[in-house]
C-alpha cells in the first residue's frame, strides 16, 4: 500500500469496547442469520431491474439495520434530490446501510471489496465506484468519474477521511473528492453518524478499524444490547458557496465529538438552492489536483 494512504491511529486492541451489555449467543445467531439473508436477498434483486426505487433502497437499509438489532435515530433535513455528494465520518460496515437509509447513492469503494464474500457481490450490483486507492496516477481520472457520475443527477456516497476510525475520535476530511462536486455543480451533504449504547453513552462495538476483521465485527454488533445508531442530516451546502475543495471540505467536516455528547453541528452553511446571484464561478475541472483524495476502508 502506498505511503500516502492515510490511516488511523484506532485498532481493536486499543479502541473497541471488548466489554459490556450483551444479548444472549442464541438471539445473537438469529440476528446474523437475518442479516445475512437480507443482503442475499438484496444481491437476488439488484440484477432483476436496472433502477430499484429508492423507497425500496430505503426500507431494505433500514432492515438490515433492524436485523442486526441496531436501533436508528435520523436527525435533520432531507437530503436533495438529483445529483450530490454524501459525505460521513466512516466508523463500521454498518455505515453503509445507515446512509442508504438517508439517500440511496452509488459508494465509492476500494478496489478489493469485489472480491470480499456477499459484501463484495452487493457492492458490485449496486453500482459502486470501485477505486485502486495507491494508483496516485489515477487521481484525475477518479474525481472525472464522481464529477460524471453526479452530473447524470446520481447521488454518491464519500468517506473523506480515508480510514474508519472508532467514533470517540475521528480524521481529517481529505479534499480531492470535493472537487468533483465543485467540477459537477452539485451540492454536498454532510451527514455525521455516531453509535451509542443505552444511558447515551458512546460504544465503539459497531467500529470496524485496523486489523479487525470483518467477521469479528458483525459479531460485536449483533452480540450488543441496546446499542443505538444516530445519523445526524445537516443542511446541504450549496454549490458556489464556498471558493475551494479546501473549504468545502472544511464546511463539511464535523467537530471532534465527546465521548458522552452527541454530535453538534458545524457553523450554518448556506442551504441549497443557493441563490444565483451570489455564487462564484466554480473551478474548471481537475485544476491543480492534489494526491489527497481516499476512501474510505469500505
Amino acid at each position: 500500500m502506498s505511503v500516502w494512504l492515510p490511516s488511523a491511529p484506532c485498532t481493536p486492541r486499543t479502541c473497541v469496547e471488548t466489554t459490556g451489555s450483551t444479548t444472549a449467543a442464541p438471539l445473537a445467531v438469529l440476528r446474523l442469520v437475518t442479516v445475512l439473508v437480507v443482503l442475499l436477498a438484496g444481491i437476488m434483486l439488484c440484477p432483476l431491474r436496472r433502477r430499484i426505487p429508492a423507497g425500496w433502497v430505503r426500507r431494505w437499509a433500514r432492515t438490515i439495520v433492524r436485523a442486526a438489532g441496531v436501533g436508528l435515530r435520523v436527525s435533520g433535513p432531507t437530503a436533495p434530490t438529483g445529483g450530490v455528494l454524501l459525505v460521513a465520518n466512516h466508523i463500521s460496515w454498518l455505515d453503509i446501510p445507515l446512509l442508504a437509509a438517508v439517500r440511496p447513492a452509488r459508494m465509492l469503494a476500494k478496489a478489493e471489496i469485489r472480491g470480499w464474500p456477499v459484501a463484495g457481490a452487493l457492492t458490485a450490483s449496486s453500482g459502486a465506484l470501485f477505486i485502486e486507492r495507491d494508483r496516485l496516477r489515477a487521481l484525475p481520472q477518479t474525481v472525472a468519474r464522481i464529477a460524471d457520475a453526479l452530473r447524470e443527477g446520481t447521488a454518491v456516497v464519500a468517506f473523506p477521511e480515508g480510514s474508519t476510525w472508532c467514533g470517540k475520535a475521528q480524521g481529517r476530511f481529505r479534499r480531492a473528492v470535493f472537487q468533483a462536486a465543485l467540477d459537477a455543480g452539485v451540492p454536498v451533504q454532510p451527514v455525521h453518524l455516531h453509535y451509542r449504547i443505552a444511558g447515551g453513552a458512546a460504544s465503539t462495538a459497531p467500529a470496524f478499524v485496523g486489523e479487525d476483521s470483518l467477521l469479528r465485527s458483525v459479531w460485536r454488533v449483533v452480540s450488543a444490547r441496546g446499542l443505538v445508531a444516530e445519523v445526524e442530516v445537516r443542511d446541504a451546502i450549496a454549490p458556489g458557496s464556498h471558493p475551494d475543495r479546501r473549504a468545502l471540505a472544511r464546511a463539511a467536516q464535523p467537530p471532534q465529538p465527546g465521548p458522552h455528547q452527541p454530535w453538534r453541528s458545524a457553523p450554518p452553511t448556506p442551504r441549497w438552492p443557493a441563490p444565483r446571484s451570489s455564487a462564484p464561478r466554480r473551478q474548471s475541472r481537475g485544476a491543480g489536483l492534489p494526491a489527497d483524495f481516499h476512501i474510505g476502508r469500505i
